[in-house]
């Protein structure tokens, strides 16, 4: 027994005397906590709506303050005419625009009814119902608290709802670009990170040293595979989608490719330097795990609304490259949208692959000198 306790007290220090064990027993559960405690939420706040006024008269304008005043909406864009509905959808911007008829206060009066057509943004179903569900029911609570004294009857304020982009809600249209964001970090960062750390760790990395390729040669020769076995994944989706799932690009083929080889160059850079602080295979994949695979679910806005997320989380997710490509992929696929409307994400993918290409560069060429030595 005295052995058995002796071998016990052992593991104990063993365990506690590595970092990476305590991170995985205490760290992971205690982050997956707060994550899916505040982060995964499937209400809404603070969506951004557009609001298009027709009418202009006391109704319509006690309204829209209702609307505003609501913690589940705010009003980004007040519109002038219907033309400004499809550009401020395609900015990614609002959720769903509403748009009062003429004359509503009249029309209240007068017949009794009048309708409210609220225009959703059909690119994320689950949304897009909820937006429609509580506009619905603002305008349905202010409708029943109206007096006999704007007309002899109960007024009732009818909605028509619209789905821009996704009229029947399939949820193909939002999860076709979430999966190509996961797949493009999983075989860029994740497999680039755990083949160079398993060439380091299995002492093939020495025959590098010695060869009169220059570390960044190293670097192209190793990352280049994994670039083009992702683009060639990148078109299979794509293909799956038109043809199985009826989900063809609406915006340029050519811009869609260009900003996902611009993503896998980051996802590269990304996994090289991975590679550079990781000493073992199991190091790189719970790095490259925990780093990449559950904020690109979690936090990138590709299931759960960024907006509806505690401010902290809102700004971590600007430092997450999915964040960004989540927003570029549905804008292009989904809105047919161009350059014009994605090249803010676009510059900030840019800024963010010429970084961890820069520090990956140097971190690779360090850990080659070292080796040699």
């Amino acid at each position: 027994m005295k052995r058995l306790m002796a071998f016990i007290r052992k593991e104990f220090l063993h365990i506690f005397r590595d970092y990476r064990t305590l991170i995985i027993l205490f760290g992971l559960p205690a982050a997956q906590i707060l994550i899916f405690g505040y982060a995964v939420r499937t209400d809404i706040t603070n969506a951004g709506i557009a609001v298009l006024d027709n009418s202009r008269d006391e109704v319509s304008r006690d309204l829209i303050l209702k609307l505003d005043a609501s913690e589940f909406f705010d009003i980004k864009y007040y519109l002038n005419s219907y033309d400004e509905i499809d550009p401020a959808f395609r900015k990614g911007v609002i959720k769903a625009a509403v748009v009062f008829p003429e004359d509503m206060a009249a029309r209240l009066t007068r017949e009794g009814n009048a309708t409210v057509s609220i225009i959703a943004d059909g690119s994320e179903a689950n949304n897009a119902n909820l937006v429609a569900g509580y506009t619905s029911a603002i305008l349905n609570e202010y409708s029943a608290g109206m007096t006999k004294a704007v007309t002899s009857s109960m007024p009732v304020i009818n909605t028509d709802v619209r789905m821009f982009f996704n009229p029947n809600l399939e949820s193909h249209f939002m999860f076709v670009p979430g999966v190509i964001t996961l797949i493009l970090i999983l075989i860029s960062a994740l497999m680039t990170s755990v083949t160079i750390v398993r060439e380091k760790e299995f002492g093939s990395m020495e025959v590098l040293l010695v060869s009169p390729l220059k570390p960044w040669q190293i670097i192209v020769g190793k990352v280049t595979p994994y670039f083009f076995l992702s683009l060639v994944d990148v078109i299979v989706i794509l293909l799956m989608a038109w043809f199985v799932f009826g989900l063809p690009v609406r915006g340029s083929i050519a811009l869609l490719i260009s900003e996902c080889m611009l993503y896998i160059l980051l996802g590269l850079s990304i996994g090289t330097l991975v590679s550079t602080v990781a000493r073992k295979m199991e190091n790189a994949i719970f790095i490259s795990f925990l780093g990449l695979m559950l904020p690109s679910l979690l936090l990138s806005g590709f299931i759960f609304p960024i907006e509806n997320m505690p401010k902290i989380y809102d700004i971590v997710s600007l430092f997450l490259p999915p964040r960004w490509f989540v927003e570029i992929i549905r804008a292009i696929m989904i809105k047919g949208a161009g350059i014009s409307y994605v090249w803010k994400e676009t510059l900030v993918l840019v800024a963010m692959t010429l970084f961890f290409m820069v520090l990956s560069a140097r971190k690779f060429k360090l850990r080659l000198e070292e080796g040699g030595k």
